[in-house]
Protein backbone atom coordinates (compact mmCIF):
# COMPACT_ATOMS: atom_id res chain seq x y z
CA UNK A 1 0.00 0.00 0.00
CA UNK A 2 1.53 2.98 -1.13
CA UNK A 3 1.61 6.64 1.78
CA UNK A 4 -1.33 8.21 -0.12
CA UNK A 5 -3.47 5.17 0.48
CA UNK A 6 -2.27 4.37 4.16
CA UNK A 7 -3.06 8.70 5.17
CA UNK A 8 -6.40 8.25 3.75
CA UNK A 9 -7.14 5.04 5.30
CA UNK A 10 -6.05 6.15 8.49
CA UNK A 11 -7.54 9.30 9.03
CA UNK A 12 -10.74 8.05 7.85
CA UNK A 13 -10.84 5.16 10.83
CA UNK A 14 -10.16 8.00 13.15
CA UNK A 15 -13.59 9.40 12.12
CA UNK A 16 -15.62 6.78 10.66
CA UNK A 17 -16.64 3.34 10.84
CA UNK A 18 -14.45 0.56 9.06
CA UNK A 19 -17.29 -0.04 6.47
CA UNK A 20 -17.68 3.71 5.91
CA UNK A 21 -13.51 3.62 5.45
CA UNK A 22 -13.76 0.76 2.67
CA UNK A 23 -16.85 2.73 1.22
CA UNK A 24 -14.47 5.32 0.85
CA UNK A 25 -11.61 3.10 -0.42
CA UNK A 26 -13.49 1.77 -3.41
CA UNK A 27 -14.60 5.19 -4.62
CA UNK A 28 -12.45 7.67 -3.67
CA UNK A 29 -10.61 9.36 -7.30
CA UNK A 30 -7.60 10.33 -5.55
CA UNK A 31 -5.89 6.72 -4.92
CA UNK A 32 -4.39 5.17 -7.36
CA UNK A 33 -4.86 1.62 -8.93
CA UNK A 34 -2.30 -0.88 -7.53
CA UNK A 35 0.75 -1.12 -9.38
CA UNK A 36 0.18 2.83 -10.89
CA UNK A 37 2.97 5.29 -11.32
CA UNK A 38 3.71 6.99 -8.03
CA UNK A 39 2.59 10.46 -7.64
CA UNK A 40 4.49 13.56 -9.43
CA UNK A 41 5.21 14.77 -5.82
CA UNK A 42 7.99 16.64 -6.70
CA UNK A 43 10.04 18.36 -8.98
CA UNK A 44 10.91 16.57 -12.84
CA UNK A 45 8.60 13.65 -10.82
CA UNK A 46 9.49 10.38 -8.55
CA UNK A 47 12.76 10.15 -9.59
CA UNK A 48 13.62 13.86 -9.81
CA UNK A 49 15.11 12.26 -13.60
CA UNK A 50 11.96 14.03 -15.72
CA UNK A 51 11.34 10.68 -16.50
CA UNK A 52 7.38 9.20 -16.50
CA UNK A 53 6.28 5.83 -17.22
CA UNK A 54 2.45 7.33 -17.91
CA UNK A 55 0.62 5.71 -21.06
CA UNK A 56 -1.69 7.54 -23.22
CA UNK A 57 -0.15 11.14 -22.70
CA UNK A 58 -1.41 13.76 -25.40
CA UNK A 59 0.94 14.89 -28.35
CA UNK A 60 -1.04 17.07 -30.16
CA UNK A 61 -2.97 19.85 -28.00
CA UNK A 62 -3.66 23.97 -28.49
CA UNK A 63 -5.87 26.32 -26.97
CA UNK A 64 -9.02 24.70 -27.91
CA UNK A 65 -7.61 21.34 -28.39
CA UNK A 66 -7.30 18.62 -25.81
CA UNK A 67 -7.34 21.07 -22.82
CA UNK A 68 -9.18 18.88 -19.85
CA UNK A 69 -9.49 22.51 -17.98
CA UNK A 70 -7.70 25.68 -17.08
CA UNK A 71 -7.32 27.46 -14.19
CA UNK A 72 -6.67 31.37 -13.56
CA UNK A 73 -3.48 31.62 -11.08
CA UNK A 74 -3.35 34.83 -8.53
CA UNK A 75 0.00 35.62 -9.83
CA UNK A 76 2.90 34.55 -11.58
CA UNK A 77 5.63 31.79 -10.99
CA UNK A 78 8.47 29.47 -12.44
CA UNK A 79 8.01 26.97 -10.33
CA UNK A 80 6.46 23.65 -11.64
CA UNK A 81 3.02 22.10 -10.43
CA UNK A 82 2.72 18.89 -8.37
CA UNK A 83 0.30 16.25 -7.88
CA UNK A 84 -0.25 13.92 -4.66
CA UNK A 85 -3.56 12.68 -4.17
CA UNK A 86 -6.64 14.12 -5.25
CA UNK A 87 -4.94 17.43 -5.08
CA UNK A 88 -2.48 19.58 -7.52
CA UNK A 89 -0.13 22.35 -5.80
CA UNK A 90 1.76 25.10 -6.71
CA UNK A 91 3.12 28.12 -5.96
CA UNK A 92 2.73 31.65 -7.53
CA UNK A 93 3.82 34.96 -6.48
CA UNK A 94 1.54 38.67 -5.98
CA UNK A 95 2.26 42.34 -5.02
CA UNK A 96 5.60 43.23 -6.47
CA UNK A 97 7.14 43.06 -9.85
CA UNK A 98 4.46 41.63 -11.86
CA UNK A 99 5.45 40.56 -15.34
CA UNK A 100 3.44 43.32 -17.35
CA UNK A 101 2.26 45.13 -14.34
CA UNK A 102 3.38 48.75 -13.30
CA UNK A 103 3.31 49.42 -9.61
CA UNK A 104 3.24 47.38 -6.60
CA UNK A 105 6.14 47.45 -3.69
CA UNK A 106 8.13 44.93 -1.66
CA UNK A 107 5.88 45.27 1.36
CA UNK A 108 2.91 44.02 -0.64
CA UNK A 109 5.56 40.96 -1.68
CA UNK A 110 3.28 37.16 -1.00
CA UNK A 111 4.07 33.82 -1.92
CA UNK A 112 1.11 31.95 -2.09
CA UNK A 113 0.81 27.94 -2.29
CA UNK A 114 -2.29 26.49 -3.75
CA UNK A 115 -4.03 23.72 -3.73
CA UNK A 116 -6.34 23.21 -6.05
CA UNK A 117 -8.78 19.39 -7.48
CA UNK A 118 -7.19 17.34 -9.40
CA UNK A 119 -10.37 16.44 -11.17
CA UNK A 120 -11.49 19.50 -12.54
CA UNK A 121 -8.84 22.56 -11.65
CA UNK A 122 -10.74 24.53 -9.07
CA UNK A 123 -9.04 26.30 -6.04
CA UNK A 124 -9.38 24.06 -2.96
CA UNK A 125 -7.18 26.85 -0.97
CA UNK A 126 -4.60 29.64 -0.89
CA UNK A 127 -2.19 30.63 1.45
CA UNK A 128 -0.40 33.30 1.31
CA UNK A 129 3.39 34.20 2.80
CA UNK A 130 4.54 37.67 3.63
CA UNK A 131 7.87 38.32 2.53
CA UNK A 132 11.05 38.24 4.75
CA UNK A 133 12.27 41.58 3.40
CA UNK A 134 14.43 43.73 1.73
CA UNK A 135 14.06 41.28 -0.92
CA UNK A 136 15.49 42.03 -4.80
CA UNK A 137 14.29 45.39 -6.36
CA UNK A 138 14.20 43.17 -9.57
CA UNK A 139 14.50 38.93 -9.97
CA UNK A 140 15.66 38.44 -13.54
CA UNK A 141 13.31 36.76 -15.62
CA UNK A 142 11.45 34.13 -13.37
CA UNK A 143 10.30 36.26 -10.41
CA UNK A 144 9.80 35.07 -6.96
CA UNK A 145 8.16 31.50 -6.96
CA UNK A 146 10.67 29.33 -8.89
CA UNK A 147 11.17 26.21 -6.34
CA UNK A 148 8.97 23.25 -6.77
CA UNK A 149 7.30 22.20 -4.03
CA UNK A 150 7.13 18.79 -2.73
CA UNK A 151 4.74 16.24 -0.75
CA UNK A 152 4.41 13.21 1.34
CA UNK A 153 1.39 11.85 3.02
CA UNK A 154 0.96 14.36 6.17
CA UNK A 155 3.24 17.45 5.12
CA UNK A 156 4.25 19.89 1.89
CA UNK A 157 6.98 21.67 1.88
CA UNK A 158 8.22 24.76 0.22
CA UNK A 159 11.10 27.17 -0.28
CA UNK A 160 10.52 29.97 -0.34
CA UNK A 161 13.87 31.84 -0.47
CA UNK A 162 15.57 33.81 2.52
CA UNK A 163 12.04 33.80 3.55
CA UNK A 164 12.55 29.94 4.85
CA UNK A 165 11.26 26.84 4.03
CA UNK A 166 7.86 25.83 5.63
CA UNK A 167 5.92 22.96 5.93
CA UNK A 168 2.17 22.85 5.70
CA UNK A 169 -0.25 20.41 6.28
CA UNK A 170 -3.01 19.48 3.00
CA UNK A 171 -5.73 22.06 4.37
CA UNK A 172 -2.93 24.51 4.52
CA UNK A 173 -1.68 25.33 7.91
CA UNK A 174 1.53 26.25 7.94
CA UNK A 175 3.19 23.31 10.87
CA UNK A 176 7.08 24.74 10.89
CA UNK A 177 9.09 27.38 9.12
CA UNK A 178 13.24 27.33 8.90
CA UNK A 179 15.31 29.90 7.83
CA UNK A 180 18.46 28.96 5.76
CA UNK A 181 20.33 32.29 4.62
CA UNK A 182 18.83 35.58 4.45
CA UNK A 183 21.10 36.53 1.18
CA UNK A 184 19.45 37.14 -2.39
CA UNK A 185 20.09 37.36 -5.82
CA UNK A 186 19.34 39.50 -8.54
CA UNK A 187 18.85 36.02 -10.56
CA UNK A 188 16.49 34.88 -7.31
CA UNK A 189 16.64 31.50 -5.88
CA UNK A 190 15.29 27.80 -8.04
CA UNK A 191 16.54 24.27 -5.88
CA UNK A 192 13.47 22.58 -5.01
CA UNK A 193 13.46 20.37 -1.44
CA UNK A 194 14.14 16.61 -2.02
CA UNK A 195 12.87 14.08 0.30
CA UNK A 196 14.73 11.26 1.67
CA UNK A 197 13.07 9.10 4.74
CA UNK A 198 12.49 11.15 7.30
CA UNK A 199 14.70 14.55 5.87
CA UNK A 200 13.86 17.31 3.25
CA UNK A 201 17.17 18.66 1.68
CA UNK A 202 17.38 22.55 0.80
CA UNK A 203 20.12 23.83 -1.35
CA UNK A 204 20.26 27.01 -0.27
CA UNK A 205 23.17 28.34 -2.11
CA UNK A 206 21.56 31.42 -2.88
CA UNK A 207 21.04 32.50 0.39
CA UNK A 208 23.78 31.24 2.73
CA UNK A 209 25.98 28.59 0.39
CA UNK A 210 24.87 25.88 2.25
CA UNK A 211 23.31 22.50 1.68
CA UNK A 212 20.73 22.04 4.62
CA UNK A 213 18.92 18.22 5.82
CA UNK A 214 15.86 19.18 7.89
CA UNK A 215 13.48 17.29 9.73
CA UNK A 216 10.42 16.62 7.71
CA UNK A 217 8.55 16.63 11.03
CA UNK A 218 10.34 19.46 12.87
CA UNK A 219 12.19 21.24 10.49
CA UNK A 220 14.91 21.31 12.61
CA UNK A 221 18.65 21.33 11.04
CA UNK A 222 19.91 17.51 11.04
CA UNK A 223 23.44 18.41 8.34
CA UNK A 224 24.89 21.21 6.63
CA UNK A 225 27.49 20.90 4.60
CA UNK A 226 29.24 24.63 3.55
CA UNK A 227 30.72 25.69 0.17
CA UNK A 228 27.65 25.39 -2.15
CA UNK A 229 28.83 28.50 -4.38
CA UNK A 230 26.88 29.54 -7.81
CA UNK A 231 24.38 27.03 -7.05
CA UNK A 232 20.60 26.93 -8.61
CA UNK A 233 19.99 23.48 -9.26
CA UNK A 234 18.17 20.90 -7.13
CA UNK A 235 19.68 17.93 -5.79
CA UNK A 236 19.35 14.75 -6.45
CA UNK A 237 19.49 10.95 -4.87
CA UNK A 238 21.21 8.38 -7.08
CA UNK A 239 22.65 4.68 -6.09
CA UNK A 240 25.99 3.60 -7.24
CA UNK A 241 27.22 0.43 -8.00
CA UNK A 242 28.44 -0.61 -5.00
CA UNK A 243 24.67 0.03 -3.53
CA UNK A 244 25.63 3.00 -1.99
CA UNK A 245 23.12 6.03 -1.65
CA UNK A 246 24.58 9.63 -2.65
CA UNK A 247 23.04 12.66 -2.83
CA UNK A 248 24.46 14.37 -5.69
CA UNK A 249 24.67 18.39 -6.44
CA UNK A 250 26.47 20.68 -8.66
CA UNK A 251 28.34 23.82 -7.78
CA UNK A 252 30.78 26.53 -9.76
CA UNK A 253 33.81 24.25 -10.74
CA UNK A 254 32.74 20.73 -9.30
CA UNK A 255 30.34 17.74 -8.45
CA UNK A 256 29.98 16.85 -4.94
CA UNK A 257 28.65 13.51 -3.54
CA UNK A 258 27.13 13.40 -0.10
CA UNK A 259 26.25 10.44 2.39
CA UNK A 260 22.48 11.95 2.47
CA UNK A 261 22.20 10.18 6.30
CA UNK A 262 25.59 12.15 7.62
CA UNK A 263 26.25 15.01 4.85
CA UNK A 264 29.91 13.37 4.87
CA UNK A 265 31.13 14.58 1.51
CA UNK A 266 31.65 11.71 0.09
CA UNK A 267 33.84 12.94 -3.75
CA UNK A 268 34.17 15.51 -5.75
CA UNK A 269 34.41 15.73 -9.75
CA UNK A 270 35.74 18.84 -11.22
CA UNK A 271 33.91 20.16 -14.19
CA UNK A 272 35.89 22.35 -16.24
CA UNK A 273 32.83 24.68 -15.92
CA UNK A 274 33.71 28.00 -14.63
CA UNK A 275 30.38 29.73 -13.72
CA UNK A 276 27.26 28.57 -12.00
CA UNK A 277 25.21 25.55 -12.40
CA UNK A 278 21.61 25.41 -12.76
CA UNK A 279 20.54 22.48 -14.61
CA UNK A 280 20.11 19.03 -12.23
CA UNK A 281 21.87 16.37 -12.65
CA UNK A 282 20.69 12.87 -14.31
CA UNK A 283 22.03 9.59 -13.27
CA UNK A 284 21.59 6.21 -15.18
CA UNK A 285 23.23 2.78 -13.84
CA UNK A 286 25.70 4.62 -11.62
CA UNK A 287 26.64 7.22 -14.12
CA UNK A 288 26.52 10.93 -13.17
CA UNK A 289 25.68 13.30 -16.31
CA UNK A 290 25.96 17.13 -15.64
CA UNK A 291 25.53 20.07 -17.81
CA UNK A 292 25.59 23.28 -17.16
CA UNK A 293 28.01 26.76 -17.05
CA UNK A 294 26.95 30.37 -18.30
CA UNK A 295 27.71 29.90 -21.64
CA UNK A 296 25.87 26.67 -21.64
CA UNK A 297 28.32 24.75 -23.71
CA UNK A 298 29.56 22.29 -21.25
CA UNK A 299 28.69 18.85 -19.67
CA UNK A 300 30.53 15.92 -18.26
CA UNK A 301 29.69 12.23 -16.81
CA UNK A 302 31.43 10.85 -13.99
CA UNK A 303 31.19 7.62 -12.20
CA UNK A 304 29.55 7.64 -8.82
CA UNK A 305 31.14 5.40 -5.92
CA UNK A 306 34.53 7.14 -5.49
CA UNK A 307 36.00 8.77 -2.65
CA UNK A 308 37.86 12.01 -2.33
CA UNK A 309 38.70 13.98 -5.45
CA UNK A 310 37.89 11.84 -8.27
CA UNK A 311 38.56 13.70 -11.29
CA UNK A 312 41.07 11.46 -12.57
CA UNK A 313 39.81 7.95 -11.67
CA UNK A 314 36.10 8.94 -12.23
CA UNK A 315 35.45 11.28 -15.06
CA UNK A 316 34.70 9.89 -18.31
CA UNK A 317 34.10 12.24 -20.49
CA UNK A 318 34.05 16.13 -20.99
CA UNK A 319 32.22 17.90 -23.81
CA UNK A 320 31.23 21.60 -24.83
CA UNK A 321 28.24 20.87 -25.52
CA UNK A 322 25.56 21.84 -22.70
CA UNK A 323 22.71 23.91 -21.38
CA UNK A 324 22.36 26.84 -19.01
CA UNK A 325 19.27 26.25 -17.77
CA UNK A 326 17.34 23.33 -18.61
CA UNK A 327 17.87 19.66 -17.35
CA UNK A 328 18.37 16.89 -19.72
CA UNK A 329 16.93 13.30 -19.75
CA UNK A 330 18.25 9.98 -20.47
CA UNK A 331 17.15 6.76 -22.57
CA UNK A 332 18.38 3.63 -23.64
CA UNK A 333 22.31 4.91 -23.82
CA UNK A 334 21.10 8.56 -25.04
CA UNK A 335 20.91 12.04 -23.04
CA UNK A 336 18.70 14.53 -24.31
CA UNK A 337 17.86 18.02 -23.52
CA UNK A 338 17.63 22.01 -25.15
CA UNK A 339 20.07 24.40 -24.90
CA UNK A 340 17.98 27.20 -23.30
CA UNK A 341 19.09 30.66 -25.56
CA UNK A 342 19.71 29.31 -28.80
CA UNK A 343 16.95 27.13 -29.45
CA UNK A 344 18.39 23.88 -30.34
CA UNK A 345 17.63 20.33 -29.43
CA UNK A 346 20.61 17.49 -28.64
CA UNK A 347 21.06 14.26 -28.76
CA UNK A 348 24.60 12.75 -27.61
CA UNK A 349 25.72 9.16 -26.53
CA UNK A 350 25.95 8.90 -22.89
CA UNK A 351 28.96 6.41 -23.23
CA UNK A 352 30.99 9.15 -24.87
CA UNK A 353 29.47 12.69 -25.30
CA UNK A 354 29.43 12.68 -28.65
CA UNK A 355 26.69 14.38 -30.15
CA UNK A 356 24.55 12.28 -32.42
CA UNK A 357 22.23 15.57 -33.39
CA UNK A 358 22.24 19.46 -33.30
CA UNK A 359 18.88 20.44 -34.14
CA UNK A 360 17.50 24.15 -34.64
CA UNK A 361 13.89 23.96 -33.95
CA UNK A 362 12.06 25.96 -36.02
CA UNK A 363 11.26 29.34 -33.82
CA UNK A 364 11.83 27.70 -30.46
CA UNK A 365 13.23 31.13 -28.76
CA UNK A 366 14.07 30.16 -25.02
CA UNK A 367 13.39 27.41 -23.17
CA UNK A 368 13.41 27.35 -19.06
CA UNK A 369 11.33 24.56 -18.69
CA UNK A 370 13.35 21.32 -18.40
CA UNK A 371 13.18 18.17 -20.80
CA UNK A 372 10.10 15.62 -19.70
CA UNK A 373 10.38 12.03 -21.04
CA UNK A 374 7.51 9.67 -21.56
CA UNK A 375 6.21 6.91 -23.83
CA UNK A 376 9.70 7.29 -26.29
CA UNK A 377 9.05 11.45 -26.66
CA UNK A 378 10.54 14.49 -25.47
CA UNK A 379 8.57 17.27 -24.59
CA UNK A 380 10.41 20.67 -24.30
CA UNK A 381 8.03 23.44 -23.67
CA UNK A 382 9.54 27.08 -24.54
CA UNK A 383 9.07 30.55 -22.50
CA UNK A 384 5.98 31.87 -25.03
CA UNK A 385 4.15 28.66 -24.64
CA UNK A 386 4.87 26.13 -27.63
CA UNK A 387 5.91 22.70 -26.80
CA UNK A 388 8.39 20.64 -29.02
CA UNK A 389 7.41 17.02 -29.22
CA UNK A 390 10.19 14.84 -30.50
CA UNK A 391 10.92 11.06 -31.04
CA UNK A 392 13.69 10.02 -28.02
CA UNK A 393 15.72 8.25 -30.15
CA UNK A 394 18.81 8.95 -31.95
CA UNK A 395 17.50 9.90 -35.03
CA UNK A 396 16.07 13.17 -35.30
CA UNK A 397 12.37 13.63 -35.64
CA UNK A 398 9.90 15.99 -34.64
CA UNK A 399 6.05 14.79 -33.75
CA UNK A 400 4.21 17.99 -33.05
CA UNK A 401 4.11 21.45 -32.33
CA UNK A 402 1.95 22.99 -29.79
CA UNK A 403 1.02 26.36 -28.99
CA UNK A 404 -0.52 27.57 -25.82
CA UNK A 405 0.53 31.33 -26.16
CA UNK A 406 -1.80 33.22 -23.80
CA UNK A 407 -0.04 36.46 -23.59
CA UNK A 408 2.41 35.93 -20.81
CA UNK A 409 5.05 32.98 -20.02
CA UNK A 410 5.69 29.78 -19.54
CA UNK A 411 8.99 28.99 -17.07
CA UNK A 412 7.73 25.28 -15.00
CA UNK A 413 8.55 22.30 -16.50
CA UNK A 414 5.54 20.13 -17.09
CA UNK A 415 4.49 17.57 -14.85
CA UNK A 416 2.18 14.73 -15.15
CA UNK A 417 -1.06 13.92 -13.76
CA UNK A 418 -2.04 10.26 -14.91
CA UNK A 419 -2.30 10.37 -18.60
CA UNK A 420 -2.57 14.58 -18.46
CA UNK A 421 -0.27 16.85 -18.90
CA UNK A 422 0.10 19.92 -16.66
CA UNK A 423 1.75 23.46 -17.65
CA UNK A 424 1.49 26.30 -16.00
CA UNK A 425 2.07 30.09 -17.06
CA UNK A 426 2.30 33.06 -15.29
CA UNK A 427 -1.42 33.37 -16.05
CA UNK A 428 -2.99 29.82 -16.16
CA UNK A 429 -2.29 26.15 -14.90
CA UNK A 430 -3.72 24.07 -17.98
CA UNK A 431 -5.09 20.61 -17.91
CA UNK A 432 -3.72 18.66 -20.58
CA UNK A 433 -5.77 15.45 -22.20
CA UNK A 434 -8.83 14.29 -22.53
Amino acid sequence: MNDTMSFRISRTFRSASVRAAMCLLATSLSLPAVGAEPDWAGFRGPSGMGISAAKGLPVTWSASENIAWKTPLPGPGASSPIVFGDRIYLTSYTGFFIPGEKGGSQEDLKRHLLALNRKDGTLVWDTAVAAKLPEEDRIRDHGFAANTPAADAERLYVFFGKSGVFAFDHSGKELWQTDVGSKTHGWGTSASPVLYKDLVFINASVESGTLYALDRKTGKEKWQAKGIRDSWNTPVLMTAKSGRQELIVARQGDVLAFNPDTGEQLWSCKTDIGWYMVPSIVAQDGIVYCLGGRSGTAGLAVRAGGSGDVTKTHRLWTSIKGSNVTSPVFLDGHLYWMNDNRGVAYCAKAETGDVVYEERLNRAGEVYASALLAEGRVYYLTRDGRAFVLAANPGFEQLAVNDLRDGSIFNGSPAVDGNRLLIRSDKFLYCIGK
